[in-house]
């Protein structure tokens, strides 16, 4: 596959028009110097567009494109349960889990930690996450989006690396999150047109004149074994998505712990002008998140019909771009790096963000904002620099990235979901629970899996959750009350949400179960 003229500028009108707007947008009033809030939280003034918009441009990135459409063609439409199931984890965290953190004013998870719990926990997840952000996250992005790249472009891929990190680092680190929130509503944009154009065109091909929804229904009449939800133990692909057990366990684990807890995806909604914002925000990310199979999984599915013998089912998403248009091209590999690029911006501002603010900014001493704000710009660039140099050595050996960053945070997850449970709605939990609980989440995770190594993955998240959970109940009811530690309140948090999200998150829950019931 080879870029045409037309396509290539479609591309650099994209890089230069994402670029200058970014700059832009985080230009700051004459005689005003960004302070750590500015930088770090946006000045807390997102309103709900841009909230929702970059939670899922963060979030939508090459592992998602590329692996979700692979999955799509070699187990069907099974995989967008990782879709559907985080609309509805996204309306719990926006009703339940963001008015006790904007009501206390939270700008980093592991500062909840410490206000909840003590500074242990705090510089121990701090440390923890910026580790997993670099070496898991950042790497992950890099390798794939580059070999995404390589493959539609026929550049080098460590070429392509090394200009998605330079691109990612100068399109956000002088402006910061305001740089990357403010854009996200474009890079939405044109990832939907993108993402949508690809699907037309390819089920257009596959209906053969008829139209996409004369495709749609020959695809689904051809291969009837992919349009299923619920995989039933005999499906060679049960052991990843182990049927009803996807809907009732340990996938809600997996799904809070990445949009209630994960630090470059709630930064978005912490940095909201006020709880109604980041409500609706958190309410437009989840109406799109239904829409997210349509762009990620489609793709996959349509390449069973047209590239039966694809050598791997990753290549499903490039070998379908690689049917479109001249010009089409180009807008749908512009939405590619569109994607890709925003999740190396959020993550490395979320490194910077937790380094600087729960790590550096806690050393003895006083520094100004604008040396912290320096400090922040630093460790992105250190953090994209070092996943730039360990992306090949960590992850060429795998065949699915996305698997790359299920194995590694399936460890952690259960503890991590498990101590934020209870800070958040168990007063009578300590410190000494909450570590309990982390720790044992890994080490329970490490037992079960030499134990049962025949157990799905989500089974045992959602075993180890339990656990950990009582664990951590445990130890604090054998140990000493967290006198003096606890500092969220919670009696006067209100839950009550206004009539447009009790509206928005009925329709949500309503087609949710509309296409389980149809795709059951």
């Amino acid at each position: 596959m080879t870029l045409s003229p037309l396509d290539t500028g479609i591309v650099l009108l994209y890089l230069v028009g994402i670029f200058i707007l970014a700059q832009w947008v985080s230009r700051e009033k004459a005689g005003h110097t960004k302070d750590a809030q500015d930088y770090f939280l946006a000045s807390r003034s997102l309103p709900w567009w841009a909230i929702g918009a970059s939670l899922i441009s963060a979030n939508i990135s090459a592992e998602q494109i590329i692996g979700m459409s692979g999955s799509g063609f070699a187990l069907g439409l099974a995989i967008a349960s990782y879709e559907w199931m985080a609309a509805i984890t996204l309306l719990v965290v926006a009703k339940w889990f963001l008015p006790i953190f904007l009501r206390n004013r939270i700008y980093t998870m592991p500062q909840f930690l410490e206000r909840r719990f003590g500074s242990r926990i705090r510089t121990l997840m701090a440390v923890f996450w910026v580790g997993l952000y670099v070496f898991v996250n950042l790497t992950s992005v890099l390798w794939l989006g580059s070999l995404a790249i390589a493959h539609v472009s026929g550049i080098d891929q460590m070429t392509a690396l090394a200009g998605l990190a330079l691109f990612a680092l100068g399109y956000q680190v002088y402006g910061g999150l305001k740089a990357v929130a403010l854009t996200d509503i474009v890079q939405v944009a044109l990832l939907v047109l993108g993402g949508l154009l690809l699907v037309g065109i390819t089920l257009s091909q596959i209906g053969d004149g008829d139209g996409i929804l004369a495709g749609f229904e020959r695809l689904r009449s051809e291969a009837p074994g992919h349009f299923h939800m619920i995989l039933s133990p005999e499906n060679p692909f049960y052991k990843d998505l182990p049927g009803l057990g996807v809907l009732l366990g340990g996938m809600w684990v997996m799904h809070f712990s990445y949009w209630g807890f994960n630090q470059y995806i709630i930064q978005r909604a912490l940095a909201a002008k006020s709880i109604g914002e980041a409500q609706k925000g958190v309410l437009f990310a989840a109406a799109l998140k239904m829409v997210m199979p349509i762009i990620v999984v489609l793709p996959g599915l349509a390449a069973v019909l047209l590239a039966p013998d694809l050598p791997r089912p990753d290549a499903a998403y490039p070998t379908m771009m690689g049917l479109l248009p001249v010009g089409i091209l180009g807008i749908v590999f512009a939405a590619l790096i569109a994607a890709i690029v925003s999740s190396l911006a959020s993550m490395t501002n979320s490194i910077s963000t937790i380094f600087t603010l729960d790590l550096y900014n806690r050393l003895p001493g006083e520094r100004s904002q604008k040396q912290i704000v320096r400090v922040g710009r630093i460790v992105s660039v250190l953090a994209m620099l070092v996943a730039a140099l360990t992306a090949r050595p960590l992850l060429a050996s795998f065949d699915q990235g996305f698997q790359f960053i299920q194995d590694y945070t399936g460890y952690f997850t259960p503890g991590i979901v498990a101590i934020f449970v209870l800070g958040l709605f168990w007063k009578r939990a300590n410190e000494a629970g909450a570590l309990a609980a982390a720790g044992g989440s890994f080490l329970l995770s490490i037992a079960i899996g030499q134990l049962l190594p025949a157990l799905p993955f989500i089974h045992r998240v959602g075993i180890v959750f339990l656990l950990a959970l009582a664990l951590g109940v445990v130890v604090s009811l054998l140990t000493r009350p967290a006198e003096g530690k606890d500092f969220i309140r919670t009696d006067d948090v209100r839950y009550a949400t206004s009539p447009v999200f009790n509206v928005g998150a009925l329709g949500v829950v309503a087609i949710f179960v509309a296409l389980y019931a149809i795709f059951w």
